[in-house]
């Protein structure tokens, strides 16, 4: 249970390092700061869910599709992200493939970092207390 809440917070927070790096590099791309949470969490929940299906119909009539799995979901993810709350705006069709490379490029980097830094840290943390 405790693998799985590590899992998940790793995987809202580099959504939100994706997230947030688009905001910072590309000048349309636009995310109210009282709704970044919600939108981190919305987008991450939409990503979740498509993953999976956009890798099962790609598997089945595309299989060439199958290396930009990612880039696909993260696209499609931004996209219902920005029709369904207001709180974030894409800003137009070169900041939507801009930010489907900057989320997707932070999140990946993201993903391979939390856990090797932050979670391993407070692995040891926990165990230097069972210590002492």
């Amino acid at each position: 249970m405790v693998r799985l809440a590590l899992s998940a917070a790793a995987y809202l927070i580099a959504n939100a390092v994706g997230l947030l790096l688009a905001v910072l590099l590309l000048q349309g791309f636009q995310i109210d700061a009282l709704s970044f949470v919600v939108v981190v969490v919305a987008f991450s929940v939409i990503q979740a869910v498509l993953g999976p299906l956009i890798t099962k119909i790609s598997l089945k009539h595309l299989p060439q599709l199958m290396g930009g799995v990612a880039l696909v979901t993260v696209s499609i993810g931004l996209l219902i992200t920005d029709l369904l709350l207001p709180g974030m705006s894409i800003g137009g069709v070169a900041n939507w493939l801009g930010a489907t490379l900057l989320v997707w490029l932070g999140s990946l980097i993201a993903t391979i970092l939390i856990p090797i830094y932050v979670f391993k840290q407070l692995a040891e943390n926990a165990k230097d207390k069972k210590k002492a």
